[in-house]
């Protein structure tokens, strides 16, 4: 089974406008409604491509009400911890031209009766979890390090988890040594402090993430593939050019992708084909964080993943 975590779910509201005018009334073509966060993103594309999987987390009030008929109706598993906040709604307001423009809600509070629910929860959980992943964003009133308390769970249970996020949240679990990451570029200039401009210094700051004590690392090259370390091991995976119709939950595909391989016990080549299937899969949709299965199987056979010499 693969256990998702979603601390900081979300009602995902899209627009489609024809222009976006500051200060003036617009009104939207279409406007699509549907269950939103990282962690979500990446339940839904696991479970599209045959894996058990459950998600986890906290909803509240109408909108987590929502949230959770509509998991049902997509076939996701779900156990989430029921909270008196309102769970928080993110809008991403798409014009003619193909900007997006974003606006995300903190989210609601986490008392410390409805957190201590959600710990007893993940370790009712985990003994039937081969592999975990958390990710997204964590509520405001809980601390940083949650994701770290979470990753020493997992290991001492001897499963392996996989985190994407951002932050100091980021900062503090590779601390505690996940067994998988995806941090970009920015957010690892931000984590080290300088630039990183070229393949080469991605694969200098993969190697770093290795010699860290985490077991596979990737990162992303954007249209042009992404760059993996795994123990000593260092691959470059391209994927093939396509009409992105739109990428956000791209990334939380790939997730799913890696995820998936894991519980099945692939080949790294073959778990790294068929996250960069799925991750290239979902910006060919409308809809964030979807893929079809079709297509991810079209595209397994267009995925070339080839061995760096790690000196």
């Amino acid at each position: 089974m693969i256990l998702v975590i979603n601390l900081n779910a979300s009602l995902d509201k899209r627009y489609a406008l024809a222009e976006l005018t500051k200060g003036e009334v617009m009104r939207a073509d279409s406007v699509q409604n549907t269950p939103g966060g990282k962690g979500l993103h990446v339940a839904n594309v696991a479970t599209i491509l045959g894996a058990d999987t459950i998600a986890t987390g906290f909803l509240g009030g109408k909108t987590g009400e929502f949230i959770a008929e509509a998991l049902a109706g997509y076939g996701i598993r779900h156990d989430f911890v029921k909270i008196a906040g309102e769970t928080r709604s993110c809008l991403a307001i798409i014009t003619a031209d193909g900007a997006q423009t974003e606006i995300l809600e903190p989210g609601p509070p986490v008392s410390d009766a409805e957190l201590k629910s959600f710990r007893e929860k993940y370790a009712a959980l985990l003994p039937s979890a081969e592999v975990v992943v958390a990710s997204g964003s964590i509520p405001q009133d809980i601390d940083k390090g949650i994701y770290a308390d979470l990753i020493t769970a997992a290991k001492a249970a001897g499963k392996k988890f996989l985190l994407d996020t951002s932050g100091e949240a980021l900062k503090l679990g590779i601390a505690a040594q996940p067994y998988f990451i995806k941090p970009n570029k920015d957010e690892i200039e931000a984590l080290r402090g300088h630039r990183v401009d070229s393949e080469a210094e991605v694969i200098h700051e993969v190697k770093n993430f290795l010699a860290e004590g985490i077991g596979l690392a990737a990162v992303s090259l954007g249209a042009d593939g992404s760059i993996v370390g795994c123990g000593e091991q260092l691959y470059r995976v391209t994927v093939p050019r396509i009409k992105a119709v739109n990428p956000v939950g791209s990334g939380d595909s790939y997730v799913a992708g890696i995820a998936v391989g894991l519980s099945r016990g692939l080949e790294m080549t073959e778990t790294l084909r068929l996250s960069a299937a799925a991750g290239t899969a979902n910006a060919m949709e409308a809809e964030s964080g979807f893929v079809r299965k079709s297509t991810v199987e079209t595209l397994l056979t267009q995925i070339k993943v080839e061995a760096i010499d790690p000196t």
